[in-house]
Parts: structure tokens; C-alpha cells; sequence
């Protein structure tokens, strides 16, 4: 299918609307995988305590691409094509482990953890003018591959901006996830929620920092918890998840001045509070908690503590595939699979040297917002099936991204942040970024014009 040349591509992006072709054409779909997923965006990988030891890999995708994270012997963190050089078969079929070698199950041929080419049965069957040395027959390595305090990421363009130019502001979220453990380092722990839906990729973005959606979507839920005894829960996790249905219940007047929207260049955002860290730590009184704090000061002081705990971001997203909440130790990373068709992976972290009840406690809000049966998945699921629905049948062309951009400001950061967190400002960053990469000369902006 012959994707739509670049100009036509600028023209489905208008002041405040994109049509709805983008998240319904397979050869948009198509050229977003070569174009965004395959080029100079930077696509997060895993995390570095996914491959501690050397010999310990992580399968994964880069786009359409799988692709396995491993550390070598060197201890140097390599991403691999996960397909042998010899018929293209997947070498790795598990998602995690640990080897001193990978063997492809079809005809034995070996590789070193760098990807190079060790072995090959019947070597002397082959042409004289097969070379196992060639580099190019081998697992290949991805273009470019770097870290930011240990979160890993890759980009198959040969050039382009770096890792850190790429993340800007953004590197203070992750930043604020990891200063959060007393001994600042944090790990992967405690397996992964993966579900699927039937809608396009970029929807399940746009929903994350919505601060509009949860009063009509979590209706229900909401209704249940406000009901709900504050005297009576079923186990451990009853509080974490009825406080967080009870907040989905908050009305417009808390959305729109006590929460706030920002975004940085290259479609990133973060949604969080405006007010300081007072507001939101009822659990001071709460003795795990208590003893948290008691941790992060011994370790970093009393004022380090203070602006660490002040920090309050909610969604923080990173495009094109990762989103992360740094209050609760949940990152979930994005696989789009099909135009209408996306996989979702969550991952929770231990904040190493805090109390484990608080990690505990990270597992619980997991099960409650992330889980495949938890209140509030359940109904984003149900959206995200009806977007698709809706999109792919007969009526309006286009799909309204204008709310808030009268209003919207623009930021120190380089980016800008709505009045308040209804404002629709992070999606139209989001196209922005898009329509760059997608024409790769730039073109339309989503940001609507005053």
C-alpha cells in the first residue's frame, strides 16, 4: 500500500482537529513504524536491573522489530536484532533469562552475547564466498543505544539528536522516580500486567494525561467507592484502591486549579499538581510511610527529602512508547501491533532502601489501575474499543484536539502547559512531534493558533 506523500500528511493536522484517518489508515500505520519507531525518535527499551549480571537478556520489540537486551560479558548493555543470519528465524523466544551464548533452534547456528557469529554447523557445505567473519552475518546490533540513569533506550537512525537531547525536561521525571529510593536505585520487581485492545496506539496517550475523561468514564467505580465505609476493607490493598476510585470522583473545580498540564518538545508531557507536597500526604500519619520519610532523610537530608517529596507529577509521558508515574513506582510501555491493534506491558519498581510495605503498596495500586481486572482498566478498555468503533465507521472526519488552546502559555521549558489540566495541549504537542517525524522536514502544527 503506497503511504500518503508528506505534504498530504501535514494536511491532516489543522488548528485544533486531526482527521481521523490517523488512527484508522494501515499505511499511516505502516510509514509511523519506519518512520517514527524506525527513525530518530528514541524508543524505551527496558530498564538496566532487567539484565543485572552478564549473560541476562531481555526479549522486547523496537517497533515491529524484536529485538533482545542483554548484558555482555563486559557488562556493556548491547540490543540485538532478534533474528538468525542464516534463514531469519527468532533466536529468542523467551522474554528473560540468562546465557553465555544464543542458539538458533532451527539450525544451530551460535552467537556470541555481542551478536557476532560463533558457530555454524556444516560450515563446509557453504559457498566459498560465505565469510562467517562478515559482520552484516550476525544478531545486528541497533544503530544506537543509550541509558538515562539506567532506563534504556534505542533509535535506529545512525544520527539524530541524542538521548538527553531527545528527553530535554523530561529527564527530571525519571530523575524524580529514581531520587524517590533512599539509596538511589531503583529495580524491576514484581512480574508485569500485559493486556491488549483493539484501537490504535496513539489513543492510549492521549488518554493517560486527560484529565477530563475520569469523571465519566470511572462512573461507576467511583459511585462504589464513595459508598464504601471508610471502616471496612477487604484486605491490604482496600484503602490504596478506594482512595484512588475516590479521587477519580474529584470535580472539574479540583481539575482545573489544583492540577496542572505541561508539555516539552518532541511530544512529551506530564500532568501533576500545582500545590506543594502538604496537600497530598495524608499518609504522613501513616507509620510505613513515616518510616519512609525517616529512610530518604538519613540518607539525603532533611531538605533534599522536602523538594524530593514536593515533586508532584502524575503521568509522565515520554513518546513515542513510555509512560511512567513516578509517585507510584508504575511504568507502562507501549507496543503498537496493528492500526487498530496495541499490547501494553506494566512494570512496577522497588525504591531500594525504603520500607517493603511500600513496595507492597507500589503491587496493590498496580492491581488496581493497571490490572486486567482492576475498576479503572476496565473502563479505559471499553473507550478504547469504542474510539476505534467510532473512528472506522461513517461520520465526522475529524476528531477535536482544540480544548484549552486559547489559554494554553507558553513554558520555560521550551514546551507549553495548558491553564489547567482539561486543556488538550499535550495532544496537540504530541502531533506536533508526529507531523515532524512522519514529513521529517516538519510542516502543519496540531497547535492551534489563537
Amino acid at each position: 500500500m503506497q503511504p500518503p506523500p508528506a505534504e498530504d500528511l501535514a494536511k491532516l493536522i489543522q488548528p485544533g482537529r486531526v482527521h481521523r484517518r490517523l488512527y484508522t489508515d494501515p499505511a499511516i500505520f505502516d510509514l509511523e513504524m519506519e518512520r517514527i519507531f524506525g527513525g530518530p525518535a528514541w524508543v524505551y527499551l527496558g530498564h538496566e536491573s532487567q539484565i543485572k549480571q552478564p549473560g541476562d537478556y531481555f526479549a522486547t520489540r523496537l517497533g515491529r522489530k524484536p529485538v533482545v537486551m542483554v548484558r555482555d560479558a563486559d557488562r556493556a548493555v548491547r540490543v540485538l536484532h532478534n533474528q538468525c543470519a542464516h534463514r531469519g528465524a527468532l533466536v529468542v523466544a523467551t522474554e528473560k533469562g540468562n546465557t553465555s551464548e544464543f542458539i538458533c533452534c532451527y539450525h544451530g547456528w551460535t552467537y556470541h552475547l555481542d551478536g557476532k557469529l560463533k558457530a555454524v554447523p556444516l560450515n563446509h557445505g557453504y559457498p566459498s564466498e560465505f565469510d562467517p567473519a562478515n559482520p552484516n552475518v550476525a544478531m545486528l546490533q541497533v544503530s544506537r543505544v543509550t541509558s538515562y540513569r539506567g532506563f534504556v533506550f534505542a533509535s535506529e537512525a545512525k544520527s539524530g539528536p541524542s538521548l538527553e537531547e531527545w528527553l530535554g525536561h523530561m529527564t527530571t521525571s525519571f530523575d524524580d522516580l529514581i531520587d524517590r529510593a533512599p539509596e538511589g536505585e531503583i529495580e524491576v520487581a514484581g512480574g508485569v500486567l500485559k493486556h491488549a485492545f483493539d484501537a490504535n496506539w496513539k489513543v492510549y496517550f492521549e488518554n493517560l494525561c486527560d484529565a477530563a475523561h475520569p469523571l465519566f468514564v470511572h462512573r461507576s467505580s467511583i459511585d462504589a467507592a464513595q459508598q464504601q465505609s471508610d471502616a471496612v476493607y477487604s484486605d491490604g490493598s482496600g484503602e490504596i484502591a478506594i482512595r484512588q476510585m475516590r479521587q477519580n470522583g474529584a470535580p472539574y473545580s479540583f481539575w482545573e486549579t489544583q492540577v496542572g498540564i505541561w508539555t516539552t518538545p518532541n511530544g512529551h508531557s506530564y500532568l501533576g499538581d500545582y500545590h506543594d507536597d502538604s496537600k497530598l500526604v495524608a499518609a504522613m500519619q501513616d507509620p510505613v510511610f513515616r518510616g519512609y520519610i525517616d529512610a530518604l532523610e538519613k540518607k539525603k537530608g532533611r531538605e533534599e527529602a522536602r523538594r524530593i517529596l514536593e515533586v508532584r507529577r502524575w503521568n509522565s509521558n515520554v513518546y513515542p512508547n513510555v509512560s511512567f508515574m513516578s509517585q507510584f513506582q508504575q511504568l507502562r510501555v507501549v507496543y503498537p501491533i496493528a492500526v487498530n491493534r496495541t499490547a501494553v506491558h506494566t512494570y512496577n519498581f522497588r525504591l531500594k532502601g525504603a520500607p517493603e510495605q511500600m513496595f507492597r503498596n507500589t503491587i496493590s495500586f498496580a492491581n488496581t489501575v493497571n490490572g486486567t481486572g482492576s475498576l479503572v482498566l476496565t473502563d479505559d478498555l471499553e473507550i478504547y474499543n469504542r474510539l476505534d468503533m467510532g473512528l472506522s465507521s461513517e461520520g465526522a472526519e475529524w476528531v477535536q484536539i482544540g480544548r484549552g488552546y486559547r489559554s494554553d502559555v507558553a513554558d520555560s521549558h521550551g514546551g507549553r502547559r495548558g491553564k489547567n489540566s482539561t486543556s488538550e495541549v499535550y495532544i496537540r504537542n504530541m502531533y506536533d512531534a508526529w507531523v515532524k517525524l512522519m514529513t521529517q522536514t516538519g510542516g502543519a502544527s496540531a497547535r492551534a493558533a489563537a
